[in-house]
């Protein structure tokens, strides 16, 4: 089975959300998540970090990523990896094959016919807000915060 992961990262006043411009199918024109493909052997966090980095030159010292959740394709034979953090600051954004963009986080994410994943990243920012402590005050944030 396939696994790809998807990074939903905030800014450092956790008000915007980082999003792609797809340039090509699946979900050519609509907007989506950072990340990718996890490579055969790789763990799934060292993935996300990997994808976050190639995409957007985000690092593991700009943000403490939080594993929120998986959702599982049977039929496609792939499963994707759902991970969640807040930047510590405010970073440089260098952009590899799709136009990043910084939308509000209270956005429609379930309107289809601007966000990819069939409604699946407004689901993904309802759990965020659930658990905002957990998962927008990781332990990154508050030893960061706490120096």
């Amino acid at each position: 089975m396939q696994g790809y992961n998807c990074v939903m990262v905030y800014s450092p006043a956790a008000d915007r959300l980082l999003f792609c411009r797809r340039t090509r199918d699946p979900y050519f024109g609509l907007y989506n998540l950072p990340g990718g493909k996890i490579e055969e052997g790789e763990g799934g966090e060292d993935a996300a970090y990997r994808e976050l980095w190639e995409e957007t030159d985000i690092g593991r010292g700009d943000i403490a990523l939080t594993h929120l959740m998986d959702f599982t394709y049977h039929l496609s034979d792939c499963y994707v990896e759902v991970w969640a953090g807040r930047l510590r600051r405010e970073v440089t954004l260098r952009e590899n094959e799709h136009p990043l963009e910084w939308l509000s986080a209270d956005g429609d994410f379930a309107d289809q016919a601007i966000f990819a994943g069939e409604g699946n990243i407004a689901h993904m920012a309802i759990q965020v807000e659930i658990y905002r402590e957990q998962v927008l005050n990781s332990k990154g944030i508050i030893h960061l915060m706490a120096n």
